[in-house]
């Protein structure tokens, strides 16, 4: 009788895993797609266990040799974000990570998988972390229209990028060499590098002038990155990424004149 009652016990439990599996399942959406949990870890396993681990903490055997380390999915905190900083990200952020990928890191783009296997991915990506189950991600911040980019309106952004203190960390001309950049670290207390803006034409989190808006207004969570939201007014931010738009033809002019890389400035 007693062995009878264990087994009862551990049939419901398990038919609690499994209906919270699904619950988790239903709960993300995007385009029109069902994200499915079992369907992502068969993704994940085949995929990411290999730099993310198994438990999804950053922690697979390909860790040790990355710089930057695999994300530790486990804390809920992402650098490419709609949303304001220290809030979740919306499903549809972490869908376009996947097909995006992070330009210097390890992180390829999955654009190859299927709209509906990446869907998954995120349901099973999202099921490391308990915070997607309490708690829901804030509205994406706003983005105004564009103003037209002008001479002066890069000149203003080039003044602010010294006066928002954008040079400490990379450099008087967007390299990542910065002086504070040797002491850099990420949350987990890791060296990290600040991004060269003038090694190509992608930024970290896309390449079009809204990606780098929004990211300057979210800032990156879980790197020194902050959020700049509160600190000027959005049309100043427009100068701001104008004039940081300007530093890739920069890297490659100086490139093709071959003059050495400066130091920290």
């Amino acid at each position: 009788m007693r062995r009878k009652s264990i087994l009862a016990i551990g049939a419901a439990a398990c038919g609690l895993l499994f209906s919270a599996v699904q619950g988790d399942a239903q709960e993300t959406h995007i385009g029109g797609l069902t994200g499915n949990v079992r369907r992502g870890e068969k993704l994940y396993d085949r995929f990411c266990v290999f730099c993310h681990g198994a438990r999804g903490d950053g922690t697979g055997e390909n860790a040790p040799y990355m710089d930057p380390r695999p994300r530790d999915f486990t804390l809920g905190t992402f650098i490419c974000r709609s949303t304001p900083s220290g809030s979740l990200p919306l499903d549809t952020d972490l869908y376009d990570t996947l097909g995006r990928g992070l330009i210097s890191s390890g992180m390829p783009s999955w654009n190859p998988l299927t709209r509906q296997q990446r869907t998954d991915l995120v349901a099973y990506v999202k099921s490391f972390s308990p915070r997607f189950a309490t708690e829901k991600p804030a509205a994406p911040v706003e983005i105004p229209e564009e103003p037209p980019a002008s001479a002066d309106s890069v000149k203003r952004g080039a003044q602010l990028f010294q006066s928002l203190g954008c040079s400490g960390c990379h450099g008087k001309e967007g390299r990542g060499n910065g002086p504070a950049a040797p002491s850099l670290t990420d949350n987990k207390g890791r060296p990290i590098s600040p991004f060269d803006f003038t090694s190509g034409t992608r930024f970290k989190c896309g390449q079009s002038g809204r990606e780098l808006f929004r990211d300057v207004m979210t800032g990156l969570d879980g790197t020194p990155m902050p959020s700049f939201k509160d600190a000027v007014k959005p049309e100043q931010l427009w100068d701001l990424v104008h004039y940081l738009e300007t530093l890739p033809a920069k890297g490659q002019q100086r490139a093709s004149e071959g003059k050495p890389e400066p130091r920290n400035q």
